[in-house]
């Protein structure tokens, strides 16, 4: 596995698929490893896939200072594998929180970014947050799915400040477009994945200034992908396009029936639509 050393010293690992022109590939979590983004449902038939495993997940070491887990300063991360690879400029794709980190990147190393996708993003980074109200519509969406109400009626106490570990786990079903065999075992790998102590530093007070970082995406003129989810109860779709608004050249486009994992859900639309757009 090949491995690069951050501009702090900490060795970080990244896995490599398929050939051609490469996309540097952030995973979310926040702070969890890329293997739950598997090989994107096949898009590495078409563009090599560079995923990166942040630092302190995966293959990656821990690092010396547990501050360099925020998000600001994991922009180093993304720029020192971009030397690596001798490139003068990248291509990214990121899932998720990955977007977050992918913003800031773009905020502050715009000239170094060609093509950038973004699916079913977290909007930490820009201050566009979901309401309750736009989750449970979203949720609404799979009422006639069999499990739909004991995990709506666990969605609802959670969206009223009433969470706990198990009524988390009881709306699993609800960042799947199906609820299948299939996805029960992507869940199900993903257990261990994540360093939650990094997870809670990635985001904390004074990592984001959201005003700072609309106004950069605002001059932002490459290409921009923003991917949602027709049913992604983390990313609804309304959130997710005005996220995409904040861009002068954003492509937005809504996967019908899709979830959090979208190249999970259905693979062949899910390529079709980002190989199109990386080109």
């Amino acid at each position: 596995m090949p491995v690069f050393s951050a501009h702090d010293g900490t060795p970080l690992a990244y896995h490599v698929f398929g050939e051609g022109p490469p996309v540097i590939c952030l995973p979310g979590g926040p702070m969890q490893d890329s293997d739950y983004l598997g090989e994107l449902g096949g898009l590495s038939a078409h563009r090599q896939l560079i995923m990166m495993d942040p630092r302190g997940t995966g293959r990656s070491a821990i690092p010396g200072d547990a501050a360099s887990y925020r998000c600001d300063r994991l922009v180093g991360d993304v720029d020192a594998l971009r030397e690596h690879l001798g490139l003068d400029r990248l291509e990214l794709l990121a899932h998720s929180a990955g977007a977050n980190l992918a913003a800031l990147y773009v905020t502050r190393h715009p000239e170094r970014v060609g093509r950038l996708a973004l699916i079913t993003p977290s909007t930490m980074a820009v201050g566009i947050a979901a309401t309750g109200e736009s989750r449970l519509e979203t949720a609404r969406l799979r009422e006639n799915e069999p499990w739909f109400a004991a995990a709506f009626t666990a969605l609802e106490s959670i969206v009223a400040g009433d969470a706990t570990d198990d009524r988390w786990k009881a709306i699993d079903p609800f960042f799947h477009g199906r609820w299948d065999a299939q996805a029960r075992a992507h869940q199900a790998a993903q257990d261990g994945h994540r360093n939650r102590e990094a997870a809670a530093i990635f985001g904390a007070e004074g990592v984001f200034d959201p005003d700072i970082t609309c106004a950069a995406l605002a001059t932002f003129h490459a290409p921009v992908l923003l991917l949602a989810g027709e049913v992604d109860l983390n990313t609804p779709p309304s959130v997710a396009a005005a996220f995409a608004e904040l861009f002068p050249n954003a492509e937005f486009v809504v996967q019908p029936g899709a979830g959090h994992f979208p190249w999970l859900d259905d693979a062949r639309r899910f390529v079709a639509t980002t190989a199109a757009f990386l080109g």
